[in-house]
């Protein structure tokens, strides 16, 4: 039997239980930020002998100089020919899908004249070096390859650097393949905070990045937070969420399996479904006692439901809406008969996922937008990875002899209402220029 929290918007301790459900304790385990600090600036000191040191203790390989741990652009398409035709077809074409939704995304540079001949406008150009993390051994995720690599390459990124371990040698002929659909220039079989120390402050064999993006354990985001400012970062994750607003018109089994596919990514991991039908809300309990037997990874989502899951009723659906919009989720299905009808009452969530037959776990994988989303409530002000991410925008200012006058009489008036009397006089050499 699980023991799934159960309970009622219309219950008097509603609002406390919620906000008990939702709160997760970010608090950075010590131990791991003090590792993590010796070893950035370890590599930072010493560069690819300090790479090599850790290589060969956390990941048990006998390697001895770069050479060894760098892959070729031949062996991730040796990669690519030699996987099963079916692994091949679905990395194509999801690949496929991912690009051509990034594609629609690509910010323009842009400019215009105002009345006074002053040219204004944005410029915008690609970051040039971008890193990708990419969790290595048993722990593959081609997808977020195609995820984190895809819309970088949109972008004009110049060059993508890749770092995953293989943890004993074990290498993923899936990771490997994406990276070369994806256009990865370099690949590097180092992982951990060592690998995101190399990325930061470069080493004599890694050139240093942009920004580095991809998903890691505690050590690999701490060592991310560690190093923003000398590089930018994507996000720092939280658990996975799935928010379910249904109808109760759905398949029970469909639901609870939804539920399901957030709950197997690890224990803390957060799944909930609002409904206003306390009986489909029974049935759904029903359906995920009777499935979860049979799920390879049961007692992993067995401890995600109890601990962090949620079945519960609300009035109706607008208060379901509200609910959502409190929570702020990673992922939401909209798991309703004219889901359509009720999009624009969602206005905070990493994505939405609109109707019955759009389960999150397509979204993950082909649908086309990206799967890195906000997590912990951050989609309130936040959003998914996208070619925007890899991007930057630069102003344009040329200011005509005429506006300088008009425009310098201005600056100098708030300029000496700072105190800046430097800036005043840089304003008003020009209105008094002939």
């Amino acid at each position: 039997m699980i023991s799934i929290q159960r309970f009622s918007s219309r219950d008097a301790d509603f609002q406390p239980r919620l906000d008990s459900l939702l709160a997760f304790e970010s608090a950075q385990d010590e131990s791991v930020e003090q590792t993590v600090s010796a070893i950035l600036a370890d590599v930072k000191a010493r560069g690819d002998a300090a790479l090599l040191e850790y290589t060969r203790r956390f990941d048990r390989l006998d390697v001895h100089s770069m050479a060894e741990l760098e892959l070729s652009r031949d062996e991730l398409h040796k990669a690519l020919a030699g996987l099963p035709g079916d692994q091949r077809a679905a990395l194509e074409a999801a690949a496929c899908r991912v690009r051509s939704y990034h594609e629609r995304q690509t910010l323009q540079s842009w400019q215009y004249e105002d009345s006074e001949g002053s040219l204004l406008g944005q410029k915008v150009t690609p970051l040039e070096r971008v890193g990708l993390y990419v969790p290595g051994g048993k722990a593959a995720y081609p997808s977020s390859v195609l995820m984190n690599a895809i819309p970088a390459r949109v972008a004009g990124v110049r060059e993508l650097i890749m770092v995953v371990p293989t943890p004993g040698g074990e290498r993923n002929p899936l990771v490997l393949a994406a990276a070369a659909l994806a256009g990865v220039d370099r690949v590097y079989c180092i992982g951990g905070a060592q690998a995101v120390a190399a990325l930061a402050y470069g080493t004599p064999t890694v050139p240093a990045v942009d920004k580095i993006v991809g998903p890691g354990n505690a050590y690999v985001a701490a060592a991310k937070r560690r190093v923003f400012g000398v590089v930018g970062i994507d996000m720092i994750a939280g658990p996975s969420e799935i928010l379910i607003i249904c109808d109760g018109k759905t398949d029970p089994d469909w639901v609870a399996m939804d539920l399901f596919s957030q709950a197997e990514h690890d224990e803390l991991a957060q799944s909930i479904l609002l409904c206003p039908d306390a009986d489909y809300i029974e049935r759904v309990a029903r359906s995920i006692e009777k499935q979860l037997p049979g799920m390879p990874r049961r007692d992993v989502i067995r401890v995600s439901l109890e601990n962090h899951g949620a079945l519960i009723q609300v009035r109706d659906l607008d208060e379901a809406c509200a609910i959502a919009n409190r929570i702020a989720p990673e992922h939401l299905e909209l798991s309703l008969a004219n889901a359509g009808d009720w999009v624009e009452k969602i206005h905070h969530a990493g994505a939405i996922f609109i109707g019955p037959y759009t389960s999150e776990s397509l979204g993950d994988y082909c649908a086309g937008p990206n799967h890195v989303l906000p997590t912990s409530g951050s989609a309130r002000f936040s959003s998914p990875l996208g070619v925007y991410d890899f991007q930057k925008r630069s102003s344009l200012i040329r200011v005509s002899q005429a506006a300088a006058k008009t425009l310098g009489r201005i600056a100098s008036t708030l300029a000496r209402g700072e105190g800046l009397p430097a800036h005043a006089r840089s304003a008003e050499f020009r209105v008094e220029s002939e």
